[in-house]
């Protein structure tokens, strides 16, 4: 499907400035440019979609771990032990 995008003078110099140095097409750049755009951006909302379901959870039951809980956990991952994750608690 073709669309067109409107750009400043400014933005068609930089992007075009991009293309020479790399040995692409402005149009692999634009392409490339909206492709990592989109699929960050799908990353942040699946994020915030995860932290307000965390939270209606949380407000529901009430169970959690104390950030104490969590950094010795973390910390053990990191050090490579295989640590299970806590249990949660009221």
């Amino acid at each position: 499907m073709a669309t067109s995008v409107k750009l400043n003078d400014d933005m068609k110099k930089r992007v075009q400035h991009l293309a020479d140095v790399r040995h692409r097409s402005a149009h692999w750049i634009m392409r490339q440019a909206i492709q990592d755009y989109v699929e960050r951006e799908e990353k942040r909302e699946t994020f915030k979609q995860d932290a307000r379901r965390a939270w209606e959870d949380y407000q529901r039951n009430g169970l959690h771990l104390t950030a104490a809980e969590a950094d010795e956990w973390l910390a053990k991952l990191e050090s490579g032990d295989n640590a299970e994750l806590p249990t949660c608690h009221k």
